[in-house]
């Protein structure tokens, strides 16, 4: 039986190029890593780059943050989308091909990981009710991506702030704004075979990402959008702002640092 076309889950990862090979790094990943690292793989079924220029991480906060060690790290964005109810085989794809790659020496060894981690999608909040449903929005062309760390109080369980953001808090964040849909995304652990290059950061357990999706550059909304977040019960832990890469151009890679 064909399953149905349904987000289940996100792969999400962060990375920077050594200084000094920033092209040599954007044409690794797009014409080789992007398409065999992942979207050659069974239930991977969409797929799309972004990267943040030294403007839009200007605008990164919190200064210091639990997800990352340097909040400027980070410049290439990928994001993945995973069939519904194939995480397990999908992940378990991804980890033997990247160990297979690593083996075969197309890692690239001069990249540098900022953060990557497998996400379970909870909910998608849309701003318009006939609006671009989350199956479609790596393919749809909006002009930026704004990633939003949530890490909730303690004494709130994950259902009670999984309900108030998804009925409460992001309706009316997006409500009038630029951003056409937001998705909630809980994350996954890591398998213990992934590669020991991966951070594994503490606190996964309370965390939330937020992961919207923009009809304007973040730069024009961030003030209204994403700089007055006010999540209580929790706090915003990390926020940064992307834009699409252009396939087949090097356009952005000068503008990083």
């Amino acid at each position: 039986m064909i399953p149905e076309i349904q987000l289940g889950s996100v792969l999400v990862s962060l990375l920077d190029p050594t200084p000094g090979e920033e092209v040599a790094f954007h044409r690794w990943y797009e014409r080789d890593h992007f398409y065999s690292g992942t979207l050659i793989g069974p239930w991977f079924f969409a797929g799309r780059r972004f990267v943040a220029t030294r403007r839009l991480k200007d605008l990164r906060f919190p200064a210091t943050t639990p997800v990352i060690d340097d909040i400027r790290k980070g410049s290439y964005l990928a994001l993945y989308w995973i069939l519904a109810g194939r995480h397990d085989e999908a992940e378990a794809w991804a980890v033997r091909q990247v160990n297979q790659l690593t083996d075969e020496d197309r890692m690239l060894p001069s990249r540098q990981q900022a953060m990557a981690g497998f996400y379970q999608h909870r909910f998608t909040v849309r701003r318009d009710p006939d609006g671009v449903p989350p199956e479609l929005a790596l393919d749809h062309p909006f002009a930026g991506a704004v990633l939003v760390m949530v890490d909730r109080d303690e004494d709130v369980t994950a259902d009670e702030f999984e309900t108030w953001c998804r009925d409460d808090y992001l309706p009316g964040r997006l409500a009038g704004s630029p951003a056409a849909l937001c998705l909630g995304l809980e994350p996954v652990p890591l398998p213990d075979d992934a590669p020991s290059y991966v951070a594994r950061p503490e606190g996964l357990e309370l965390r939330t990402l937020h992961l919207y999706f923009l009809e304007s550059d973040p730069e024009a909304c961030w003030d209204d959008l994403v700089a007055s977040q006010d999540p209580a019960p929790g706090r915003v832990s990390y926020a940064a702002g992307f834009i699409p890469t252009i396939p087949g151009s090097d356009c952005y890679s000068d503008e990083l640092w």
